[in-house]
């Protein structure tokens, strides 16, 4: 199974999940400080850790959380669990982050998100923000036996491919499917222009193929759409109509819901399978796609990063968002040398 691809054991990352309430449905790790980047980002000793815990009761997790680290929060801890419980899931994209936080040696972020909201996101592409998360290599270092969480996870990549699918020729490489796959949750992100290295999908991809393949090989093996070559790392989808109109069908409700809007003409009222019926025989149906990508994406990481520089409080917003600048420099003057 894909999801397998995912989890790991490492020392390192399970005591400092030591330091917090033991409630957690699932626990990952990502980002530059678990997988090689290149770039600006290659330093993965010194480089901040990324931490998502997903709760069934965030009430509770958060109670016992304020108890135990009660300087993680910013002044919002003041509020109670409620109030925080509130603003992370009405607010946003769902989820709740403490950032900047010395752990066991290491300087860490940590987000916490709604089991319940966290599996409509994976099946539904509702902000494409944690989903998108788990869309690249992560390491998993504790997730208990919901197997609605579970199959979740494993909707979320084949959904992956199949959107990179759509916006791909009908023959390309494992990188060039990596490169699609790892854009996803970036797509309208404004943080690419302001704040993020421009080069940050490339970067995140060509160190971590293996981990890619191993993410994605079986589905890629059992889809019945695709000629997947391993050996030569190529790939050969179906590109015509019928083909496209399929994988159009099978897409989250969410990005159906965006192309719908995009391409549905004022007064024609035309309910969401006619829209796709057209949009797979457009030559431009990849664009459209992208389209709808950024329609989801774009308001959830400006909301999100609003949310951010309260959760975080003013003064770990500004050295947050200074470390963004710094590391997006590095990449432009590495470019430019």
């Amino acid at each position: 199974m894909a999801l397998q691809a995912l989890q790991s054991s490492g020392v390192t990352f399970r005591k400092i999940l030591s330091h917090f309430p033991e409630e957690l449905s699932l626990a990952f790790v990502y980002g530059s400080g678990v997988y090689r980047q290149a770039g600006p980002s290659s330093d993965q000793k010194n480089a901040m850790l990324d931490f998502v815990f997903t709760v069934d009761d965030p009430v509770a997790w958060h109670s016992k959380n304020l108890k135990k680290n009660w300087r993680h929060y910013s002044f919002l801890k003041v509020l109670g669990p409620k109030i925080i419980t509130s603003i992370q899931n009405n607010y946003g994209a769902g989820v709740y982050y403490n950032s900047l936080i010395m752990c066991d040696g290491r300087l860490i972020k940590y987000g916490v998100i709604s089991t319940n909201i966290l599996i409509e996101d994976l099946l539904n592409w509702n902000n494409l923000y944690i989903a998108g998360r788990l869309q690249k290599p992560v390491k998993i270092i504790s997730m208990n036996e919901d197997v609605t969480l579970r199959a979740a996870l494993d909707r979320n990549l084949k959904s992956a491919v199949t959107t990179a699918f759509l916006m791909l020729p009908e023959s390309f490489s494992e990188e060039d499917l990596f490169i699609e796959i790892a854009g996803l949750s970036y797509s309208g992100d404004f943080r690419m222009v302001v704040g993020e290295d421009k080069t940050k999908v490339l970067n995140i991809v060509k160190p971590n193929i293996a981990h890619f393949r191993e993410l994605y090989g079986s589905i890629l093996q059992e889809d019945p759409q695709v000629v997947y070559k391993s050996q030569q790392g190529r790939l050969e989808i179906d590109k015509s109509p019928e083909g496209q109109f399929t994988q159009l069908m099978t897409l989250p409700k969410s990005l159906q819901q965006q192309i719908h809007h995009i391409m549905d003409s004022p007064g024609k009222n035309r309910d969401v399978e006619e829209t796709l019926f057209q949009v797979a025989h457009d030559p431009d149906c990849g664009d459209v796609v992208r389209l709808g990508l950024s329609a989801i994406v774009r308001p959830s990481s400006i909301r999100q990063s609003t949310k951010g520089i309260f959760t975080a409080g003013m003064k770990k917003s500004v050295i947050y968002s200074s470390l963004k600048l710094h590391k997006m420099w590095k990449g432009w003057l590495r470019k430019t040398s």
